[in-house]
C-alpha cells in the first residue's frame, strides 16, 4: 500500500516528541518519554495521534531520533565486549593519546570507565604502513583466538588491526570465523577506515559494545510498528534503515540532535538565509551548531569521556536546559546544571514532587511561561510550588524571589552563550553574520538574551519549534557517509577509482533500501592536512589537484588566521550519496493578522505584556516587544527593543530594534 503519512519521532530525556506529515497542516504531539523501554512512549503517541491503523497497513512511515546508543554509552551499560588488536598493542585502548585532564598531576588517578576492565586479545599477524602482508594470519591462528575469545563468554567482539583500513583481508578473516562460532562482530575496516589506530579502534569498540543493545530495542520496535517501514536517523544527518541500523550503533550517538540540524538546513535555504547558528534547548540539555550553507561534519565528536572517530554533525553540548537544577554551593555562589530535574520528579511548576528550583520554574516566577500556555494548556502548572522553591533558593542567596529568577536565567543564558561562542568564535566566526535559529521545547524563552549577549541583530524560531528536531526527522534524506583514508602519494587515478568504487557501494545500499537510482546525488570531498601534521580540513572535491590545494590553504586560513609554505597531503576521501525525501510541504498561512488573547503584567516589565496564540498569527504580521508567543510545543519570549515577522510558512523573523543595543 502506498504511503499516506510520514511522522518524525523524537526521544529526547524528558519528552519524546511526534511530527506527523501528510494530512494538510502538520501534527504535534508530546508524551513523557519511558527510560526504560522507549517504544512504550512511542505507541502512546501513535495511538494518541490515530495513526495506529496507518501503521497497521504499512501507509505510515517513521522516522526515529533515538537516544539508546547514547544513553548506553554514557551510563556505562554496553554489551560485554572482547577487543582485538595485533599483539603488542593490546593497551592501546586504555593508554589513548596521553590527554590528562590535570596536566601538571604526575601521578593522576585513572577516571574509571567501561575500558577499565575490557578484556582483550592479540593477534601474531601484521601489515606495513602500505597495506601488505608483514607477517601471515594462520588458520591455527585463528582457531586458537576463537577459543580464547569464548573463554570470556562475550555478547560482542570488536576487531582492531594496524594498517587495516587500507587492507581489511586480515579482520574479514577473523570476523567470519567468530561469527560462525555465534558471536556479533564489527571489524575497524567498515565502521571508520581511517588512519589513527587508538580513535579507530575506540569508534569500533563503541560500535561493538553499544550495537546488541541498540539491536535488541530496534528489534522490539519493529516487532511493535511492523509492517510500517522505520528508518532511524544517523549522526551524520541522513537516515538509514533500521534494518542495517542495528550493525552501524556508533552512527547513532547523535541520532535525535542531527534532525534539528537537518530542518535548520532546509529551513535556511527556504528562507536564503544559508549562515545560521543553531541552538536546541531540551529540558536535559542545550546543543549548538553552526551551519554555513551546510551541516558541518566531524570525526572529533565526543560521547562523555570516549573521542568517536565516525562522521558526525559537528554539535556543541553542554548540561543546559528547561530541567536544569539551580543549587547553592558552600561558598554561596549560584550554580545552574549540569544536574537535571529529568521527567521525573521535573521542575517544581509540574506538581510531581520536585522541590529544587530549575530553569524552567524562573521563566514561570517571571512570568514568561504562563500556565495557559503549557502544552497547549495541558500541563498544569503549579505557579505556587515554582515561586515556594525559590523563595527558598533566594532565601539562601540573600535575594527576593524576581531577583532570584533573574539570576538563574543570567545564569543558565551565559553557559549557553559559552557554547555558541565555542562553535563561532573560537572557529573564526563572528556571530553577527549569522543569524540564531532556536528551537527545542525551551529555546524560544531564551533566544534574544542569547542574541543579545553575542551582539546579534537576528533570530529565527521556527514554526512549530519545540519539536522542530522531530520535524527535521521526516525530511532528512536517506544518506550514507563513506569514508576512505588514502594511501601515501595516491595518484589521481587511484583517487578516481576510489571515488567510483566509493559511489557504488554507497548506491547499492540505498538501493537495497528501495530508492530509485534516478533519485540519488552525489558530492564528493577531500580531508588534506600540512604534511606533518595530525588533524584535516575538509574541502568540496575539484577535479584539478592545484584547485584543491588552493581551497585548502583557504580553508586553513579561514580557520586559524594563516597559511603555511608546507606540502599539502591529501589523507582521506570522503563521498556522500543521498536521497532527498519526498514529504509533503506545509500549507502557507494567510494574511489575516491576529489580536492579543490577552495582557499579563510581568515582573520586572513596566507595561503591560501582550499575549498572542502563534497560529492566530498571519503571514506579514509584525509585533513588537515585550510579548509572549505561545504555541503548543513551545513559548518564546520577545524582549523588549526586538520585533518579530511571521514569514509566508508561519517562521517567527526576529530582529533587534536599531535604536537598542
Amino acid at each position: 500500500m502506498p504511503l499516506s503519512y510520514w511522522l518524525g519521532v523524537d526521544t529526547g530525556g524528558t519528552f519524546t516528541d511526534f511530527v506527523l506529515l501528510g494530512d494538510g497542516e502538520p501534527r504535534i504531539h508530546k508524551v513523557l518519554s519511558t527510560p526504560d523501554a522507549p517504544e512504550r512512549a512511542i505507541l502512546q503517541g501513535i495511538e494518541a495521534l490515530g495513526m495506529g491503523a496507518a501503521m497497521a497497513t504499512g501507509e505510515l512511515a517513521i522516522v526515529h531520533g533515538t537516544t539508546v546508543a547514547t544513553n548506553a554509552a554514557l551510563e556505562g551499560k554496553g554489551a560485554r565486549t572482547v577487543f582485538v588488536t595485533n599483539s603488542g598493542i593490546e593497551d592501546i585502548l586504555r593508554i589513548g593519546r596521553q590527554n590528562r585532564a590535570e596536566l601538571y598531576n604526575l601521578t593522576p588517578t585513572p577516571a574509571a570507565s567501561a575500558l577499565t576492565d575490557l578484556p582483550v586479545e592479540g593477534i601474531n599477524a601484521r601489515l606495513d604502513a602500505r597495506g601488505n602482508e608483514l607477517q601471515p594470519l594462520s588458520s591455527d591462528e585463528i582457531a586458537d583466538l576463537v577459543t580464547r575469545i569464548k573463554q570470556h563468554d562475550p555478547q560482542s567482539v570488536a576487531i582492531c588491526l594496524l594498517f587495516a583500513y587500507l587492507q581489511g583481508e586480515h579482520e574479514q578473516q577473523l570476523a567470519e570465523a567468530l561469527r560462525d562460532a555465534g558471536l556479533s562482530v564489527s571489524t575497524s575496516h567498515e565502521i571508520v577506515a581511517t588512519r589513527g589506530e587508538y580513535e579507530r579502534g575506540l569508534a569500533t569498540w563503541l560500535n561493538a559494545w553499544l550495537s546488541p543493545k541498540v539491536a535488541d530495542y530496534l528489534q522490539r520496535l519493529q516487532q511493535a510498528t511492523r509492517p510500517a517501514p522505520l528508518a532511524i536517523m544517523q549522526s551524520h544527518g541522513g537516515t538509514i534503515a533500521s534494518e542495517q541500523a542495528a550493525a552501524q550503533a556508533v552512527n547513532l550517538l547523535l541520532s535525535g540532535p542531527a534532525g534539528g540540524l537537518a530542518a535548520a538546513h532546509r529551513l535556511g535555504e527556504q528562507l536564503q538565509q544559508p549562515n545560521l547558528m543553531t541552538f536546541d534547548m531540551g529540558g536535559t540539555s542545550t546543543d549548538v551548531a553552526l551551519l554555513d550553507g551546510a551541516i558541518r561534519l566531524t570525526q572529533q565528536g565526543r560521547i562523555g569521556p570516549y573521542p568517536v572517530a565516525v562522521p558526525m554533525v559537528d554539535m556543541h553540548t553542554i548540561g543546559a536546559g528547561g530541567g536544569s537544577l539551580a543549587y547553592v554551593d558552600e561558598a554561596g555562589l549560584l550554580h545552574v546544571g549540569p544536574q537535571s530535574a529529568g521527567a521525573s520528579p521535573g521542575p517544581a511548576c509540574y506538581g510531581q514532587g520536585g522541590t529544587q528550583v530549575t530553569v524552567t520554574d524562573a521563566n514561570v516566577v517571571l512570568g514568561r511561561l504562563q500556565p495557559a500556555f503549557a502544552l497547549g494548556g495541558s500541563l498544569q502548572l503549579d505557579v505556587a510550588a515554582a515561586n515556594a522553591a525559590m523563595a527558598r533558593l533566594g532565601k539562601a542567596l540573600g535575594l527576593s524571589v524576581q531577583e532570584t529568577a533573574e539570576g538563574v536565567l543570567a545564569l543558565a543564558n551565559e553557559h549557553m552563550t559559552q557554547a555558541l561562542r565555542v562553535i563561532s568564535i573560537q572557529k573564526g566566526h563572528d556571530p553577527a553574520d549569522f543569524a540564531l535559529m532556536s528551537f527545542g521545547g525551551a529555546g524560544g524563552l531564551h533566544v534574544c538574551a542569547l542574541a543579545d549577549n553575542l551582539g546579534m541583530r537576528r533570530a529565527i524560531v521556527p514554526q512549530r519549534a519545540g519539536v522542530l528536531s522531530a520535524e527535521g526527522l521526516v525530511y532528512a534524506p536517506r544518506k550514507r557517509e563513506l569514508l576512505q583514508a588514502l594511501a601515501d602519494n595516491a595518484s589521481e587515478a587511484q583517487l578516481l577509482a576510489l571515488r567510483q568504487q566509493l559511489e557504488v557501494q554507497g548506491s547499492q545500499e540505498l538501493q537495497a533500501e528501495g530508492v530509485d537510482a534516478l533519485d540519488l546525488q552525489f558530492q564528493t570531498f577531500v580531508e588534506m592536512c600540512y604534511r606533518g601534521q595530525s588533524s584535516v580540513l575538509q574541502v568540496i572535491w575539484r577535479d584539478d589537484p592545484a584547485e584543491r590545494e588552493s581551497a585548502f590553504h583557504a580553508a586553513h586560513e579561514q580557520r586559524f588566521g594563516h597559511r603555511l609554505g608546507l606540502p599539502v597531503q591529501q589523507v582521506n576521501l570522503r563521498v556522500q550519496v543521498l536521497a532527498n525525501s519526498q514529504t509533503p510541504d506545509s500549507p502557507a498561512l494567510t494574511a489575516e493578522a491576529g489580536k492579543p488573547s490577552g495582557h499579563a503584567q510581568l515582573p520586572g516589565i513596566d507595561t503591560p505584556v501582550a499575549l498572542f496564540q502563534r497560529e492566530s498569527l498571519g503571514a506579514g504580521q509584525r509585533l513588537e516587544g515585550p510579548a509572549l508567543i505561545a504555541e503548543a510545543v513551545g513559548t518564546t519570549w520577545l524582549a523588549p527593543g526586538w520585533q518579530a515577522t511571521v514569514d509566508a510558512l508561519g517562521h517567527l523573523l526576529l530582529e533587534r530594534g536599531a535604536s537598542h543595543g
